[in-house]
């Protein structure tokens, strides 16, 4: 089953690429008391994701934050050594980026896509989402090879 307006996120683990290493962190925790925009991509280095995804939220961030966002975050299926190493290339400060490693965030959310065609194994779909004390206020799932409705841009106009 996938994940609604109106739902709670799944409590799970994911892994924070913190400034100091991996740091665990609990999804039920990490968004409980904030306002968050979270966004996922199939893979960390891959062409639209670095060319285009991470890029909007880079730009976009000052805005989102004057929106009444309180964070951004990035997610993947990947771990979270790449997911540093992906902000440090061509992220910002103000992206937190959430390892997925094992896909278990985006399985419990409902929004895994099969990349095995790719080399790449199970994967989250791309998609964003406002969440809001840990409670989903927007999503907006990309269909197959698309990037549109999951952009900041297009976050930007619905807050």
């Amino acid at each position: 089953m996938t994940i609604a307006v109106g739902d709670k996120l799944p409590d799970v683990k994911l892994v924070k690429a913190g400034a100091n290493g991996p740091e665990p962190v609990q999804s039920s925790e990490y968004f409980a008391g904030k306002k968050v925009a979270l966004f996922s991509v199939p893979g960390a280095f891959t062409p639209t994701c670095s060319a285009k995804h991470l890029p909007g939220f880079v730009e976009k961030a000052g805005d989102l934050k004057s929106k009444g966002v309180d964070e951004i975050v990035a997610t993947a299926v990947n771990d979270a050594f790449v997911m540093g190493a992906w902000n440090k290339a061509s992220g910002s400060d103000d992206i937190t980026m959430l390892a997925d490693g094992n896909a278990e965030f985006a399985g419990a959310l409902g929004l895994t896509m099969d990349g095995s065609g790719f080399g790449m194994g199970q994967r989250g779909q791309r998609f964003s989402m406002v969440v809001n004390d840990g409670v989903v206020e927007q999503l907006n799932v990309e269909a197959p090879g698309t990037f549109e409705v999951s952009s900041a841009d297009y976050m930007l106009g619905q807050l």
